[in-house]
């Protein structure tokens, strides 16, 4: 059965053109700016910086709330790479009884949860009757800034 998209946009990896923008050697603080450090150290391709596994790694769209308190919202852009392991306590892209859902994977005690972060949305626990897959780890959340 081909999964469904109730909650998630999927969108493939694609490296059209280098694009360096640059890469000031000064940090950001939330203090008062210092002018003298704004010089460029060097260039930055978001491409090497986002993408470790290119043929492994797409895209996704999130649309919902039940990651809000990851800080995961409607519109944000997730990467996801199949490359990594899911690891306990990891934000995992996972097919569970044919729809697509991106939750925080918890293992303990022989029990296996997808977890939402926000309290609205119930953990769902893994059974042998379930279909469920994990598709990938997330491994950065593009998230635009209001």
């Amino acid at each position: 059965m081909k999964p469904v998209l109730p909650g998630l946009e999927i969108l493939g990896f694609e490296k059209r053109a280098d694009m360096p923008l640059p890469l000031y050697l000064a940090t950001v603080s939330a203090g008062f700016p210092s002018p003298a450090e704004d010089y460029i150290d060097t260039r930055l391709d978001l491409n090497e910086h986002l993408v470790k596994h290119p043929a492994a790694t797409f895209f996704v769209r999130v649309h919902g709330h039940s990651m809000t308190d990851a800080g995961i919202v409607p519109g944000d852009i997730l990467v996801v790479d199949r490359a990594v392991e899911p690891r306990n306590g990891g934000i995992v892209i996972a097919a569970l009884d044919g729809e697509l859902t991106v939750k925080r994977l918890e293992k303990s005690r022989g029990r296996v949860l997808l977890v939402p972060e926000n309290r609205e949305f119930a953990p769902t626990e893994i059974t042998p009757e379930r279909g469920f897959e994990i598709w990938g780890v997330v491994t950065y959340v593009i998230h635009k800034a209001s």
